[in-house]
């Protein structure tokens, strides 16, 4: 189906690039008014409507219907002044019915794309759109595309709970970045996702390693990359068991990054200094109490599913470690509602959190049979240091 108003635009363009009068082109075989609508976007064609106005302008309805088709560089500038979904929605329908293209116009669109569905959590999407970016990028032969491309597939990769491919392919990234000399924001990039993806995979000694070169790297900066590398080193801290290390770092991306640079992020800092604070001894849930209302007073302009869901698994983790298992079961209850946004290591944390709440409530032989087989499976599936996590509350379970 051709697409208004791009038709409209087109066949105006054809008409008085021959100096046609809209009686002109119209003909006997259609009313002025009518074209006027169709030139206006106002109405679809029809196959018959195309078929006189080719004729009129001396060119068969197949011509006519490509010229007036919408390319990927059109889709890119109409998709400038949409919204994010908006503009997802329309360059997803232009990928699929283009071709032949600029191949850098396509990686521009491709990469648009693959970020907004990274945005709604669609990794399945998200990874088919990479995968394509990743040959695309190889064949343009451009190494800073190629680094760009393989960072976020690798954290795609680790979404989606991939730990042995998104170490490779970082690892990837990484190497590229290093032997062509690329610039240090390229090279932040591939260390961001190397190193959140050895320590998903337990790797900490190295992970320590490149989180180390990582804050060397962006040492004296300020801004979401640098807070992005303070927020990834902390990861590894917490995963050393050096929670008060990892608040460290945290508190230093809080304080350093303002809500206008990136709000998201910046909601998500605190998201991540809760759930260490949590973690410190003993776990100060005043201070997550605090975080979770700074966020809530943001989350009616700048909430997204994601992050409801984070709010929610954030309370149903206070309210075990208070003992309160009935609301933190009904917590646990309205977070099924965002299974298929939940990145695949969450979605093992909260069953972790529910077998908790069953340890709680006593049923310990069920409980432990579950977390034994989801051990089984985080560890089948790469995740080693959530493996590890699983396994140690298997056996204080069967200890106690």
């Amino acid at each position: 189906m051709l697409e208004q108003p791009v038709f409209g635009r087109r066949l105006r363009q054809l008409r008085t690039e021959r100096g046609l009068t809209l009686a002109a082109l119209a003909g006997e075989g259609m009313s002025t008014g009518y074209l006027s609508r169709l030139e206006s976007g106002a109405r679809q064609p029809t196959e018959r409507a195309v078929a006189h106005l080719a004729a009129q302008l001396g060119i068969s309805p197949a011509e006519l219907a490509q010229s007036t088709a919408t390319s990927l560089a059109q889709s890119l500038t109409l998709a400038a002044g949409l919204g994010p979904d908006e503009a997802g929605e329309t360059l997803a329908q232009a990928l699929k019915a283009s071709g032949g293209e600029d191949p850098l116009l396509r990686w521009q669109a491709l990469w648009q794309v693959a970020e907004w569905r990274r945005r709604r959590r669609e990794f399945t999407e998200q990874r088919e759109a990479l995968d394509e970016l990743a040959a695309l990028s190889a064949a343009v032969g451009l190494p800073e595309l190629q680094v760009r491309t393989l960072a976020e597939l690798a954290r795609c990769m680790r979404n989606m709970g991939q730990i042995h491919d998104a170490v490779a392919t970082a690892t990837r990234a990484y190497e590229l970045a290093t032997s062509e000399n690329l610039p240090a924001r390229v090279l932040t990039s591939a260390l961001l996702a190397l190193v959140s993806a050895l320590a998903e995979s337990g790797r900490l000694p190295d992970a320590d390693r490149y989180a180390d070169e990582l804050l060397a790297l962006v040492e004296g900066q300020s801004g979401v990359r640098w807070a992005e590398a303070l927020w990834t080193a902390a990861a590894v801290r917490t995963r050393q068991g050096d929670p008060e290390g990892a608040a460290v770092l945290l508190d230093r991306a809080i304080d350093g990054l303002s809500g206008r640079d990136d709000l998201t992020l910046w909601m998500r800092l605190r998201v991540s200094a809760a759930w260490t604070a949590l973690l410190r001894t003993p776990p100060r849930t005043d201070e997550v109490e605090q975080r979770i209302e700074e966020l809530q007073a943001c989350m009616s302009f700048a909430g997204t599913p994601s992050l409801e869901q984070e709010l929610l698994a954030l309370r149903a983790r206070v309210a075990v470690l208070q003992e309160r298992p009935a609301q933190a079961r009904a917590l646990l209850e309205q977070l099924e509602e965002y299974e298929a946004l939940t990145p695949y290591q969450e979605r093992l944390r909260l069953d972790m959190l529910r077998n908790k709440v069953r340890l709680m409530e006593g049923e310990r032989e069920a409980a432990v049979a579950a977390l034994r087989a989801l051990a089984e499976e985080a560890q089948a599936s790469g995740n080693m240091d959530l493996a590890a996590e699983i396994w140690r509350m298997v056996a204080d379970a069967v200890t106690q």
